[in-house]
């Protein structure tokens, strides 16, 4: 899964100063053990990438909620590596 979090502006702009925004992230990125995590701006608000393993879907309250109480705006869209690409066409073959 790729999930795209853009931050509050104004929540994020009072967790940096009061040190919560890296505890946040932390409870985030914890549970969810990310294979990659990238950190930039997307449309002027603080933005998160992460690509994770989701084993089921009843995963999605747990590990969004901090960033729902972040007031971000999420998305989550299925992706697959390189690897799981070539498995995937090689099967569409047989």
């Amino acid at each position: 899964m790729l999930l795209n979090a853009q931050l509050d502006t104004e929540i994020a702009n009072r967790s940096v100063p009061e040190g919560t925004m890296s505890t946040m992230m932390e409870e985030v990125v914890e549970p969810l053990k990310p294979e990659a995590a990238y950190f930039s701006v997307q449309n002027g608000q603080r933005t998160c990438l992460m690509v994770f393993d989701m084993e089921d879907s009843a995963q999605m309250p747990p590990l969004l909620e901090p960033l729902f109480h972040a007031g971000s705006k999420i998305g989550l869209q299925s992706v697959v590596n390189l690897d799981d690409l070539r498995v995937g066409l090689g099967d569409m073959m047989r």
